[in-house]
């Protein structure tokens, strides 16, 4: 049996293969914090750190940023910081691709336990291993294969309480790369000096050979952030179907709205959309706006609306309704009512993988008509479920080409919540400038939210001409 086995750099480095442009990668305690000085510092992967870092490497370092083992490292250009409320949010929302974590076994099904709770006997203590791993769409595990004492790592039944159940799809060792399959684990690839017979040798779980099975290699890749910019509206909402739910912001008048994406979505037509919004159209009729402000009415008088979920539907004067009123009220549209707070929390929840939640908000009332309810320590709840949508349409003031966005004004209210709850998110912005032109703790809405950008062109009026 061969002596060597692979460094954690050439176990780090293997895993980065697995890793493509523009990915968001969540790296655990362990080896996987070797990861970062391996890759070429492009900003084309962004890497995020329980610790609230997201997009840096670890060649050098800045006082007061660590990764999640608590090693000093240093911000990218464009890299940005945030709490573990949203952190957490980002794991287990879904907006990962791709978690490493070190393991200290798995199972033939991908059940594994973490090595912090193995090293902390009969506690289980997995940290955030197991956001990681349960809101990424690939679970890498990168470990040894032996542990000490030659006991084998890679195991048909975990020893110990597992941290996930079923989640670790790729097993990266000092000896070879191991798939786990529906049929079980494969062998795949193995290190230099090492044959497969001899990792089956060491392996306790039963494990199959790949027909192509291969030798390691250790090139890294490079890669280039994708390109988020689109030359306009039109071009940017191209391909949103019939039928899309979308979030629109907009906060009574004017502040906040993407006129110019909202005047491209109506330029498409595109038919039967459902609109996630604070409002539904009553800037026009209300003290904020004016008579021909553009707001979610131009998409409702174009007959594209069907159904709205908003917390103010209504014009504050009966004498002069909204395009939605009149569309409601000749049978037109549906419309759910949502109190304001329970709709930024419905919108937070959807985005930080939150099925529901229980609120005393609205119970009693007509708002909580038809809801499950729930009396916790004496006092009334009533379940709300979180919202997701298709497209999300936003309003900031600038944005780098990664697509990092800050804000202007009344803009910072529903549009950085709705960011994280749409499958594809355009932002429109005054301005585009470089990754790194917007300071770490200025960036509210991080880039790996944001998938196209558009500039609002300087002689857009936010006003219609009549």
């Amino acid at each position: 049996m061969p002596a060597n086995r692979l460094e954690p750099s050439n176990m780090v480095g293997r895993a980065a293969q697995e890793l493509f442009p523009g990915a968001v990668v969540a790296l655990g305690m362990g080896l996987p914090c070797h990861l970062p000085r391996h890759l070429p510092a492009t900003g084309g992967v962004w890497f995020i750190a329980d610790s609230g870092a997201m997009g840096f490497q670890s060649q050098k370092s800045d006082e007061g940023v660590v990764d999640a083992g608590g090693n000093a490292v240093a911000m990218l250009p464009g890299g940005s910081f945030t709490g573990v409320v949203d952190v957490a949010g980002i794991l287990r929302g879904g907006h990962t691709d791709v978690a490493i974590l070190q393991p200290s076994q798995v199972s033939a099904t991908g059940d594994f336990v973490h090595w912090t709770t193995e090293e902390t006997a009969g506690l289980s203590a997995p940290s955030s291993a197991i956001d990681m791993a349960y809101g990424a769409s690939i679970v890498i595990a990168t470990m040894p294969h032996q542990y000490p004492g030659e006991r084998s790592n890679i195991v048909e039944k975990c020893s110990v309480p597992v941290d996930g159940v079923g989640r670790v799809g790729i097993i990266i060792t000092d000896v070879a790369v191991i798939k786990v399959l529906a049929t079980g684990l494969e062998l795949v690839e193995t290190a230099p000096g090492w044959t497969a017979e001899e990792i089956i040798a060491i392996t306790d779980a039963p494990l199959a050979v790949a027909s192509d099975v291969r030798e390691m290699t250790f090139d890294l890749p490079t890669f280039e952030p994708l390109n988020k910019i689109y030359p306009s509206a039109i071009d940017a909402l191209s391909d949103v179907p019939e039928g899309s739910v979308i979030n629109v912001d907009g906060f009574a008048g004017p502040g906040g709205m993407a006129h110019y994406l909202m005047v491209g979505l109506r330029d498409l037509g595109v038919k039967k959309l459902q609109l996630i919004s604070n409002t539904a159209g009553v800037a026009r009729v209300s003290a904020f706006g004016s008579p021909n402000i553009i707001d979610h009415s131009i998409l409702v008088e174009n007959n594209q609306v069907v159904k709205a979920t908003a917390s103010y539907p209504v014009s504050p004067s009966a004498s002069r309704p909204s395009a939605f009123e009149e569309a409601y009220n000749r049978g037109e549209t549906d419309l759910e009512v949502v109190p304001q707070g329970t709709l930024a929390e419905r919108l937070r929840s959807g985005g930080a993988g939150v099925a529901a939640f229980y609120t005393p908000t609205g119970t009693g009332t007509l708002l909580g008509d038809g809801k499950e309810t729930r009396t916790i320590d004496g006092k009334d709840y009533i379940l709300e479920t979180g919202l997701r949508a298709d497209f999300c349409i936003i309003r900031g003031h600038k944005a780098d080409t990664l697509g990092n966005v800050v804000y202007k004004g009344t803009s910072r209210n529903f549009n950085p919540v709705m960011a994280t709850t749409a499958k594809v998110t355009v932002v429109e912005v005054d301005e585009i400038v470089e990754p790194g032109q917007l300071g770490p703790e200025e960036i509210v809405t991080p880039g790996l939210f944001v998938d196209r950008i558009v500039v609002r062109p300087p002689d857009f009026s936010a006003y219609l001409d009549i």
